[in-house]
């Protein structure tokens, strides 16, 4: 049975994406805790990344993974309080702060490797469909990294606005 968000199309495309996120890491919680493993999924893209390149500040992990410098911030802040990651001044740049996983950090990352091989096999089934999401995925950020939404909406509406004189 769907609702009006589902009847929206296009419309709710964000709505959408956010559901699905949510129950993709509510579900990904879920693993980790059938795994005995006490982490959060918010915190896999700074682990990851810094599990793939080991020293970056700040602003580079905040890059890599896509996220605003507050938001990269308060995930530090609670990957530190945890305890999986610690940061030190940079020899070059005092007033640079380079993160690094802490030995816990490497240590949870040896037990998520095998839980992580579980997840993409579920996942590659569960997106193993006739549209295949992740390269639908990766055309429209494509799409948008040539002509961003907000660009296309003002060039549409700027058309109307031509064609109605």
């Amino acid at each position: 049975m769907s609702n009006v968000i589902d009847q929206s199309g296009l419309l709710a495309i964000s709505t959408r994406l956010q559901r699905l996120s949510d129950l993709l890491r509510k579900d990904g919680q879920k693993i980790y805790e059938a795994y005995g493993i006490d982490f959060e999924p918010k915190w896999f893209p700074v682990v990851y990344t810094l599990h793939q390149k080991p020293l970056l500040s700040v602003s580079e992990i905040a890059a890599e993974i896509g996220y605003t410098h507050p938001s990269t911030i308060s995930l530090l802040r609670e990957l530190e309080k945890k305890k999986l990651i610690r940061s030190k001044r940079d020899r070059n740049d005092e007033r640079k702060r380079l993160l690094v996983l802490t030995d816990s950090g490497k240590s949870l990352i040896d037990q998520m490797q095998p839980v992580w091989n579980t997840m993409v096999e579920a996942l590659e089934s569960l997106t193993d469909t006739e549209h295949k999401l992740m390269k639908a995925i990766e055309e429209v950020e494509q799409q948008m990294n040539t002509q961003s939404f907000y660009q296309r909406a003002l060039l549409i509406k700027n058309k109307k606005n031509v064609d109605s004189r």
